[in-house]
């Protein structure tokens, strides 16, 4: 039987070279040096930590998710990135938790990949930040040994934690925000200060991030403008207020913003299809992130405002939908 010279099927008619797989493992393989960098500062208690979350959300998805679901590297992502959010003294055991919440609440509860509205690491680090506030927010200064852990990460599950208030401290943004302390910019871009393990070297994250956006594995629309966001309100607010308000750079390379806008607000689920879209997107997360630094109860809000904005990114998407080739626009009825 000969092969017909014009074969007729279903759109779409060009596929891309990049699978879903692909891209997850691309997004794993680019954080490598992001937790290389965390470990150099944090010590073992960093893969402690990442792996306790990895394993909840690997987990979670083999017993609850598709057949095969693990394979596309999604859920180890989840795990990664959470843990990337969490302090280095956490209990293994919450981290777990974490990561199970984050994908079995943030992911499988609306169908799996592709289906749900919010980013999975988030919700998992929003329901730890509820349900154990103090463990979550103690920062571990760096002991005598590189070796010696930076809390009680070997705690049993439901065990009251140890903590010794002598190797705890604050971070950057709560000096900023609570004692008007400010923590020098070199400290802050190389990572060397108190934080969640993410807030490691920026420069780091940046590059990292770089090599996804020139992959095309994100668009750089989002970082660009909760960058452009945050450092420009920032700058204005400090002319106004220096002992008040940060400057802008002190913004950009504090906290979770440079791991939240290059990794979790760029999530290809949670975050616009449309590049206009994601300019509206990335604007709100930089807004909100500076309303609830400078005037919220918490010295951070990286995570809150992804996950608020992911609310509404089906009326961004909606608002912003390009039309049709040759539709025309709906005129008025004139009654």
């Amino acid at each position: 039987m000969t092969q017909p010279r014009l074969l007729v099927t279903a759109s779409p008619h060009i596929g891309a070279r990049d699978s879903t797989p692909t891209i997850m493992w691309s997004v794993v393989g680019s954080l490598v040096p992001v937790i290389a960098i965390a470990t150099f500062y944090f010590g073992p208690s960093v893969l402690l930590v990442i792996l306790g979350s990895t394993a909840g959300a690997v987990v979670t998805e083999r017993l609850l998710g598709t057949k095969g679901a693990i394979g596309d590297g999604s859920a180890t992502i989840t795990g990664l990135l959470l843990g990337l959010s969490l302090p280095a003294g956490l209990p293994i055991w919450m981290a777990f938790v974490g990561g199970a919440f984050g994908i079995g609440f943030g992911k499988l509860i609306f169908g799996g990949l592709g289906q749900n509205i919010f980013n999975p690491a988030l919700l998992g680090r929003a329901f730890l930040q509820a349900a154990f506030p103090v463990a979550l927010t103690t920062w571990p200064i760096s002991p005598e040994s590189w070796w010696q852990l930076r809390g009680d990460n070997l705690a049993l599950p439901l065990a009251t934690p140890e903590v010794v208030d002598a190797l705890t401290g604050a971070t950057p943004l709560g000096l900023m925000k609570f004692e008007q302390t400010a923590t020098g910019l070199w400290d802050l871009v190389m990572g060397s200060t108190g934080g969640s393990l993410g807030e490691t070297s920026g420069i780091v994250i940046l590059l990292a991030g770089g090599y996804l956006a020139l992959r095309k594995h994100l668009n750089w629309r989002i970082p660009a403008s909760i960058f452009l966001t945050v450092g420009i309100l920032a700058a204005l607010l400090n002319a106004i207020d220096g002992v008040q308000f940060a400057g802008a750079m002190a913004m950009l390379f504090s906290g979770g913003l440079m791991l939240g806008a290059m990794y979790m607000a760029t999530d290809m689920v949670t975050s616009p299809v449309t590049n206009r879209g994601c300019w509206i997107f990335g604007v709100g997360v930089g807004l909100l992130v500076v309303i609830i630094r400078y005037w919220g109860g918490l010295a951070e809000g990286v995570m809150y405002a992804i996950l608020l904005m992911n609310a509404l990114v089906p009326f961004i998407n909606r608002a912003t939908q390009p039309r049709p080739f040759g539709a025309r626009t709906a005129k008025p009825s004139s009654s």
